[in-house]
């Protein structure tokens, strides 16, 4: 009883850690995605501000998504 117990315990760790990595690759993508459209948006003339505004996000944080101080 004890053995199935631990059986169980050690799948539903092993799935919770597939699906947290499975995630984790997500939003590291959506993160670049971002970052890209950030990038492009300064190219074509747009601010911090003006970008932060169409985001939803304070000028600051786009920033530092754009890695400037």
């Amino acid at each position: 009883m004890a053995d199935e117990a631990r059986k169980k315990a050690r799948v539903n760790v092993q799935r919770a850690q597939a699906k947290f990595e499975r995630a984790q690759d997500k939003a590291d993508e959506a993160r670049k995605n971002r970052r890209e459209s950030f990038e492009q948006a300064r190219k074509a003339g747009l601010t911090l501000r003006e970008i932060g505004e169409a985001a939803g996000l304070h000028w600051t944080r786009v920033g530092n998504v754009l890695g400037k101080k």
